[in-house]
Parts: C-alpha cells; structure tokens; sequence
C-alpha cells in the first residue's frame, strides 16, 4: 500500500489506491492537530483503507511531535480500538 502524505496546501492527509485517494482533512490549532473529517472512494470501501490512512495520518502526527484531536467519529473509534496512539490524545 502507498503511504501516506500530508497535503499542507489542501489540508488533508492523503493515500492513494488504485487511482482513487482517500483523505482525511485537518486543521493545525497551537495545541494539536484536529482531524475533522475522513472520506474513503466508494470503490474502496471495507478494505481497511480508512483505517491505513488514520494510522499513517497519527504516525505523521507523532513524528511531528503534536497531539491530535478527534473530530469526526472514525477517528475516535480508532483511537479507542487502538491504546498505542493514546499519547497523541490532546
């Protein structure tokens, strides 16, 4: 699977699959990175992509050294299904 990028200019994390680009779009507050809303092509859905492209999303985070705010309800759900990622929780 490709990896995920962060596009600074539409501000959203990105991952494509063949030729379709699932994102999840965010906005940078002094305190943490708020994920507002994350969209998967029709034609990829119920593969895991959405869950690939959260999970790269917050390593992105982390590697940044910010913490994250869950704002749809996919993200909050992977951050419960997921502990290894509670240090990014703001």
């Amino acid at each position: 699977m490709a990896t995920v990028r962060d596009n600074k200019v539409l501000g959203r994390f990105e991952l494509d699959v063949e030729g379709e680009t699932a994102f999840a779009n965010y906005r940078v507050t002094p305190q943490a990175v708020i994920i507002s809303h994350t969209e998967t092509p029709r034609a990829l859905r119920g593969r895991g992509i959405a869950s690939e492209l959260i999970k790269g999303s917050l390593d992105l985070i982390r590697a940044d050294n910010r913490k994250v705010i869950a704002g749809c309800g996919f993200v909050v759900d992977y951050l419960y299904k997921h502990p290894e990622y509670a240090d990014l929780m703001a």
